[in-house]
């Protein structure tokens, strides 16, 4: 079996990821997450605004067509430079922010999914993003201290006065997607998930069996021992570790979409690149061996 599907001289185009479904609309299988073109911390601006810019329209010219962000990045720092870099929006490009955390510090994060902030996180994305309405919002986090079912209550509410198109969920459990989807339907679910940290297989699974899309973060995972055999694996086909990883993701369902980000335009087209590595059934294997799935908690 190839390595890659076209020569690494190539320059790298998300769609040969595939395509996955966020109700009616459709983006390739790689996007681009917007969290780190903010400064440290997700806390303020950037330190090159100028670079971050290239990189979002380099994502673009690379077939990128899902963008991800949220107003905590910076706060409101990544909704503010993807609409400098991208306004007017390209046909079929989808950008995907969330709401329910808030930001007071660098590296710091409350939540707050209450109807009245989530009313106001709504309009003040529109406004930061210059879009009349948000093809996927996501609620970031469910609040303990607000009631779930108040929260998507709300985004539904939002949805049918349209400023919503579609309405998403992130860091959450199969409970909580379930419960969400008797008040409104789903699109997609983003959880930390990765070859070395797969807690959330069982809702992974759940999601493809109803066609929801899985867009995992952390991509790279937290164990050091999986590193090691990435790196390895990572040598013998030529790529690097995070390509690896990605394609890793690509192959382990056909609703992941996974969202790499970077504040570079060079790591950007390394990562996009993942799109055409094709995985050696025992690479696979290898990296899928390395933690077991969990016991479902269905």
């Amino acid at each position: 079996m190839p390595t890659f599907t076209a020569p690494q001289t190539a320059v790298p185009n998300a769609a040969a990821a595939g395509q996955v479904n966020l109700g009616d609309l459709t983006v390739n299988r790689l996007g681009f997450g917007a969290m780190r073109i903010t400064g440290p911390g997700i806390w303020g601006p950037p330190k090159d605004k100028d670079t971050a810019i290239k990189t979002l329209r380099r994502a673009v010219e690379l077939g990128v067509n899902f963008i991800d962000t949220a107003d905590s990045y910076g706060p409101n720092v990544s909704e503010e430079l993807i609409a400098e870099a991208l306004h007017p929006y390209s046909k079929g490009l989808v950008i995907a922010t969330k709401g329910g955390w808030e930001r007071v510090g660098p590296g710091q994060w409350i939540h707050n999914s209450s109807p009245k902030h989530l009313e106001e996180a709504v309009s003040g994305s529109l406004r930061r993003l210059k879009l009349d309405r948000i093809d996927v919002y996501q609620l970031h986090t469910p609040d303990p201290a607000v009631s779930f079912d108040a929260s998507m209550e709300t985004l539904e509410k939002l949805r049918q006065q349209g400023k919503i198109r579609h309405i998403a969920l992130s860091n959450v459990t199969l409970e909580h997607l379930e419960r969400a989807r008797k008040i409104t339907p789903i699109v997609s679910v983003q959880n930390r998930y990765s070859f070395a940290d797969r807690e959330w297989d069982f809702l992974l699974d759940h999601c493809e069996k109803n066609g929801i899309a899985f867009i995992p973060w952390a991509p790279l995972g937290q164990v050091r021992e999986a590193h090691d055999l990435l790196d390895r694996i990572a040598k013998d086909l030529d790529a690097s570790p995070l390509q690896v990883a990605l394609a890793w993701l690509l192959r382990r369902s056909p609703v992941t979409l996974p969202i790499p980000g970077t504040s570079s335009p060079k790591h950007l087209e390394e990562n996009i690149a993942a799109a055409s590595l094709r995985l050696p059934e025992a690479a696979y294997k290898q990296l899928a061996a390395v933690t077991p799935p969990p016991a479902s908690l269905r």
